[in-house]
């Protein structure tokens, strides 16, 4: 899954997509990028409560959306439907890892964050665990989620930019290239802008975008093909058996280990993401972060049901008009990508309606940048620049790092999105092995076991990094260097994938936590009388915070008895 993607013809062109400039679907992708930025600029924030948290002011059904349009990004719009068309059973292991992932947010996560009151999850990292360094790493971690996560949807945006614009050099770029740096330059410059408060009100416009333009998209293929009548979610399972072993039978794209690997790797990345975990930070209290959840995951299931039958017809649309799917001479990966887009101009659908749907493709991708963004940006600005360099550090100051660090994020991003090293899935993978493999086990730990303390905290954190940085390198580093074929190790990909390498480097981290906070002192009880007012039953006011409730006069709290 970690192969390096051949350029085309001096840039990614997906064959059996028609590259040219159109007209309408030009307009309604510019519009749209147009309405965002009004958006931002409408909801341009000023003071730090606002552009890192939108003031604690999003309601349940809001925030819901948000959190639909934060998650659903170009992964799930784009390259979840093209890796199920390339790889068959293998794909299902993303939309169950991804959909899993929500009942442990719901269940274990998203009111006790709420309760705990932070701004951003290096926050709690640090406040939890009384550390600045263990702060740093969260931080350093969160910014490197963004930075990777953000790669794959810059890629998915440039791939679905060349139907609509066509192959535009400019500056001595490709057609590829020349759309990442101009979807890029669009969605930074809305977010420098917005903080917050502005992507929250866009990804609520965002996801309303999105799934009426994939379900449009999905109805239209399905009925003017014949696949469907009703329900293509459900009758796509006609055509399974026209599509070839390599779509329908278990196990032939990837082994049984990889598909747990990378299913295991998905849902623990998902409840250790930065950038989902903070939207339970923007709401009121902890009912209104449960019902988000349960709002969010209705929404995103709209598209997760969807996906398979996305890629069933467009797989078989694909082998009718274009060529062969699979083998030597099969799709590649950039034409998988973009198969739901594909799937609508091969169905035969009026130009302006499959611009819509490519339109839809870009929502998704700029929403979950800008989830992605502001997350890497609050863990420099407020969590280094303001916990740690300059705690004196004035509103005016604190916005202003956080600015420059989303320019910072979006400059390293474009650059490495000009020629990138995977799939638009797999790329968003390796970034959910990182959170899943540092982050969730110190966010899990720190909620529900008090004993849990910094030097256990920091050995673990560490441990996740090493982890998962060996098959990074053993696999993703080498595609970036010239005159080396990866993997390095071939015997490491089998059994620690980088695509799932949190299997065993989650339980790793847990242990390693674990034994050395029970090795060293217990935190004291201040600490643990923060962790069990995350789980008082007492209702929390917007502007309290579990810190302010467990330092009351006497220290006792409604959760200690």
């Amino acid at each position: 899954m970690t192969a390096s993607v051949p350029l085309q013809s001096g840039g990614l062109l997906p064959e059996g997509l028609n590259i040219s400039f159109k007209f309408l679907p030009a307009v309604l992708v510019l519009s749209m990028l147009g309405l965002f930025l009004a958006i931002g600029f409408v909801f341009r924030v000023a003071d730090a409560e606002d552009m890192w948290v939108a003031g604690r002011s999003i309601g349940n059904l809001e925030n819901g959306a948000a959190i639909g349009a934060n998650w659903m990004s170009a992964a799930s719009y784009l390259g979840m439907a093209g890796l199920i068309a390339l790889s068959g059973v293998y794909g299902l292991a993303f939309v169950v890892g991804w959909t899993t992932a929500f009942f442990i947010v719901l269940i274990f996560m998203a009111a006790q964050m709420r309760r705990f009151g932070k701004y951003t999850a290096p926050d709690f990292v640090g406040d939890r665990f009384n550390s600045d360094a263990a702060r740093a790493i969260a931080a350093v971690t969160t910014f490197l989620i963004g930075f990777v996560y953000a790669i794959g949807q810059a890629r998915g945006m440039a791939l679905v930019g060349l139907y609509v614009f066509g192959d535009i050099g400019l500056f001595g770029l490709t057609g590829y290239q020349s759309m990442v740096v101009f979807m890029m330059a669009i969605t930074v410059g809305y977010l420098t802008l917005s903080g917050m408060l502005g992507a929250t009100k866009n990804q609520a416009v965002q996801y309303t975008i999105l799934i009426a333009a994939f379900l449009a998209g999905l109805y239209a293929v399905g009925f003017t093909q014949g696949y469907s009548t009703v329900l293509p979610q459900i009758q796509y399972g006609q055509l399974i058996s026209e599509l070839g072993s390599e779509f329908s039978e278990p196990f032939v794209s990837g082994s049984y280990y990889l598909w747990i690997a990378t299913c295991f790797s998905l849902i623990v990345g998902t409840a250790g993401l930065p950038h989902v975990l903070v939207r339970f930070y923007t709401v009121e209290n902890e009912r209104t972060a449960r019902w988000s959840t349960v709002w969010g995951l209705f929404f995103i299931c709209l598209l997760y049901w969807s996906a398979p039958a996305f890629a069933a017809f467009g797989t078989d649309l694909y082998a009718e008009q274009v060529g062969p799917v699979y083998g030597a001479s099969g799709m590649e990966s950039a034409a998988a990508d973009v198969i739901v887009v594909l799937a609508t101009q091969l169905a035969g659908l009026p130009g302006w309606f499959v611009g819509f749907v490519a339109a839809g493709g870009i929502a998704a991708a700029i929403a979950t940048v800008a989830g992605l963004f502001i997350a890497g940006s609050s863990a420099i600005s407020h969590d280094i620049y303001t916990n740690i360099i300059n705690p004196d550090a004035t509103q005016r100051q604190q916005v202003l790092v956080g600015r420059l660090s989303i320019i910072l994020l979006g400059v390293i991003t474009t650059l490495a999105a000009l020629d990138p090293a995977a799939p638009i899935a797999a790329l968003v993978a390796y970034a959910f092995s990182l959170a899943g493999s540092v982050l969730f086990p110190m966010f899990f730990l720190g909620l529900w076991w008090e004993n849990a303390n910094r030097k256990g905290a920091l050995s673990g954190m560490t441990t996740g990094l090493v982890l998962w940085s060996i098959p990074m390198i053993n696999e993703v580093v080498p595609n970036y260097v010239g005159g080396v074929e990866a993997p390095l190790v071939p015997a490491l990909a089998q059994w620690m994938p980088a695509i799932g390498s949190a299997l065993i480097a989650t339980p790793v981290v847990f242990a390693v936590t674990i034994g050395v906070s029970l090795a060293t002192e217990e935190p004291d009880l201040r600490t643990k009388r923060l962790v069990r007012q995350c789980h008082s039953p007492e209702p929390m006011r917007e502007t309290t915070a579990a810190e302010a409730v467990a330092a009351k006069s006497g220290g006792e709290t409604p959760a200690d008895d």
